[in-house]
């Protein structure tokens, strides 16, 4: 077995990738991710090193030649990620609305501890709690200091 400048230069990207693989994140749930990434960069060093290996296998499942079977793998593999990408990316995006709409709320809780006080024509609206929280019923933005 001669090996060639590729098959060096395709097992040090190989390599390199899995490395900066294995250093991204750090929760348990990453464990079988890195036992499949481990899986496949042993053999995809292996198929470098024993290019024939993927004409053994497509001609085991059907395929005529193993640079199909390779594009085939390649076709499903880069579906799944599209799929787990898209997936991922819903899920934060409703976290990130509720997150957004749970700060707002909090927001305005601060800002206007005592709800709006105007309806939305400009007439003041009936001040409840004016009494119980001892102040005068003005608006909480016509106060001294008050946001404009």
């Amino acid at each position: 077995m001669q090996i060639v400048l590729i098959q060096v230069v395709l097992i040090a990207v190989v390599v390199v990738v899995a490395a900066r693989l294995f250093r991204s994140g750090g929760a348990r749930s990453q464990a079988v991710r890195r036992i499949g990434l481990l899986l496949f960069a042993a053999f995809a060093v292996f198929s470098i090193l024993v290019p024939g290996v993927w004409n053994r296998i497509a001609h085991f499942v059907g395929v005529g030649r193993g640079t199909d079977m390779v594009l085939y793998a390649l076709v499903v593999a880069f579906l799944s990620y599209v799929v787990t990408t898209y997936l991922r990316f819903r899920d934060f995006e409703v976290r990130y609305t509720r997150l957004a709409r749970r700060l707002a709320l909090d927001e305005a809780a601060r800002d206007y501890p005592y709800g709006r006080r105007s309806s939305a024509k400009g007439a003041p609206a009936p001040d409840d709690d004016a009494s119980a929280a001892g102040r005068d019923g003005g608006d909480v933005l016509d106060e001294p200091g008050g946001r404009d």
